[in-house]
Formats: structure tokens, C-alpha cells, sequence
């Protein structure tokens, strides 16, 4: 039986979809967007439209930017001779949330991980490479440390070690298993300053 209209029950469906969102939660949000002022829900859904159309990749790191280059690879302060190698953006604003790294970064959005049939294809390491060509010092590893993260990180070694470039892990400060986003800043810059070389 259905407790809710067609209406309803279709936008907590959608809800429920998001990364996080559990069926509570999308009911939770429903109803909230529901008693928004109808300027307010344009207003998101808006923003969520106009995201979808202009965001895109950065062309140097692979970030998302809604401009040719995202505000860290574009800005003049930044050291472009080290690169820190992420999975995905998130992991990124972690590492800027501890004001500490003045390089640039590289976003491979996801990791090596032949169990979920994802290879080096998949993620951007392509992209990654064609940028070693340029002056670079050091390239830092600084994937999730767990098995993805670790087969990533010494594909990357295996890869860019030839061609001269210092290549080194953050340490492992960062537990075992634990996701970059989720945390703290002093660590992260702990993990940073401990690196290693591969």
C-alpha cells in the first residue's frame, strides 16, 4: 500500500538514490523540499541542472571546474612541480582543508581494482602522464590505503619511476581502510610530511 502520492513517493525515490541517502533520509528530504518556498526548490533545482551542463574537467588535474582550469592549477601561487595524486575530488579538499600543500594535484577519479573490473584504462592515468612531461619534481601518491589504493599507488610508482621524477606515499599516519575524506586535517598534513619514497 502506498502511503504517499505518486508525486512523493517518485521524488523520495530519486532522493534515495544519492550516494549516502537512505530511504529515512530521502523521506526527510522530500518533505523538506516539499515546504520549501517554490523560489527555493527553482533555486536548487536550478543549481543541480546548471551543474550538470557546465561542470567538467579540469584540463590539467581532472577535477571538476566550470572553467577551462580549476582555481588551484589556473592560480600563479601554486608550486606546479609536485603533483598530488588523488582518487577523486573529495579526497582534494580534504587535503586543501589543511592549508598546508602549496602544489598542484592530479584526480584519477577511482583506483585499480580488478574485482570491480576496474584497470589503468578506467581511471586517468593517461592524463597524469602526458603532464610528467612538463618540469616536475615529485610526484605524491596519496590514495586511500587500502587494497585498491595501494595496487594504485604502485602502478603509478611502476609508471613514472623510468622517467626520472622522484616518486613517494603519504604515510601512513592515514589508518588502514580509511577513506581521505573522512580525515582530520592534522593528519592529513602529518601523512603528507611523513611521506615516503616508492
Amino acid at each position: 500500500m502506498e502511503f504517499y502520492s505518486t508525486q512523493i513517493s517518485n521524488l523520495i525515490e530519486q532522493l534515495s538514490k544519492l550516494p549516502g541517502i537512505g530511504a529515512k533520509s530521502a523521506q526527510r528530504l522530500a518533505f523538506h523540499i516539499v515546504n520549501l518556498p517554490e523560489e527555493q526548490v527553482k533555486s536548487l533545482a536550478g543549481a543541480m541542472v546548471n551543474a550538470k551542463a557546465k561542470v567538467r574537467y579540469c584540463k590539467e588535474c581532472c577535477t571538476y571546474t566550470d572553467n577551462e582550469l580549476c582555481p588551484i592549477c589556473a592560480s600563479g601561487q601554486r608550486d606546479h612541480k609536485y603533483i598530488m595524486v588523488v582518487e577523486n575530488p573529495r579526497d582534494l579538499a580534504a587535503y586543501e582543508k589543511t592549508g598546508k600543500y602549496e602544489g598542484v594535484y592530479h584526480v584519477l577519479h577511482g583506483a585499480i581494482s580488478p574485482m570491480a573490473g576496474t584497470g589503468p584504462d578506467d581511471i586517468r592515468l593517461r592524463e597524469l602522464m602526458a603532464r610528467l612531461g612538463k618540469d616536475v619534481d615529485e610526484v605524491i601518491v596519496a590514495t586511500n590505503k587500502n587494497l585498491e589504493g595501494d595496487t594504485t599507488a604502485a602502478y603509478i610508482s611502476k609508471l613514472v619511476k623510468p622517467l626520472g621524477i622522484k616518486v613517494s606515499r603519504i604515510a601512513s599516519g592515514v589508518p588502514a581502510g580509511g577513506d581521505l575524506e573522512y580525515i582530520d586535517e592534522v593528519t592529513l598534513y602529518r601523512a603528507l610530511e611523513g611521506r615516503t619514497d616508492m
